[in-house]
């Protein structure tokens, strides 16, 4: 019942997103987050049970204020309509590869939803490249760890058309293309419903990790990360 209120919660918020009615709701939320910081907590430790580069970690340094920034948006409605948890080494704010289990209904236009999102979503420059030049040494080991994870996909919606500039032609160009390296799974209702739901996000975060590792890997090889 506790994801339930949560996506109770979110689905109120897509249709009243405005200061009077959290105002007024403002327990409700708490309660919310409350109870999502809880979930978070428990993946978080079991994560850290597999992959000791986020052992380091605290909550704060993995969850994200409920609160929009406004200032550059066109859509400047005060509230997110998701809870989200990103485990990475570097913690939220860095371009790092991790784990990110988001929770949000699905909207009537086809928007929103639940899902994993496992990898490196927009890295910089540097990091893409570094990442790039792993791909092109190593593209073979990438093809095997993206084959033998379950449940996934690769996230290709962002794609370069052609081969980034200055890259040789290779056999792995399609994964070159890549802006992001996403391991992507949504989820129901069902799923985030399901008693067991912690322990259903862990197996699949860790179904993930190599893929991780080697992204990670590959941007630490630059010195900076």
């Amino acid at each position: 019942m506790e994801m339930q209120d949560l996506l109770n919660f979110l689905t109120q918020v897509r249709y009243n997103n405005n200061r009077e009615w959290f105002h007024q709701n403002k327990s409700w939320y708490d309660e919310c987050q409350a109870k999502f910081n809880a979930i978070a907590e428990k993946i978080l430790f079991e994560v850290g049970k597999f992959d000791e580069s986020v052992r380091h970690l605290q909550l704060k340094d993995c969850i994200y204020r409920f609160y929009r920034d406004v200032r550059f948006s066109k859509d400047k409605s005060p509230y997110k309509t998701h809870f989200g948890i990103y485990i990475c080494p570097g913690g939220k704010k860095s371009w790092e590869a991790g784990y990110y289990f988001h929770i949000e209904p699905r909207w009537e236009d086809g928007t929103g939803g639940s899902g994993l999102f496992n990898g490196c979503f927009m890295p910089d420059k540097d990091m893409l490249q570094m990442i790039r030049e792993d791909i092109f040494n190593d593209g073979d080991n990438y093809r095997k760890v993206i084959k033998k994870t379950k449940g996934f996909t690769l996230d290709t919606s962002n794609a370069l058309k052609t081969r980034p500039k200055g890259m040789p032609e290779s056999e792995y160009d399609d994964l070159l293309r890549l802006k992001s390296f996403l391991l992507n799974k949504p989820v129901d209702e069902d799923y985030l419903l399901a008693d067991d739901l912690v322990e259903n996000v862990v197996k699949d975060m860790k179904e993930c990790y190599p893929f991780v590792k080697m992204l990670n890997q590959a941007i630490s090889f630059s010195g900076n990360y």
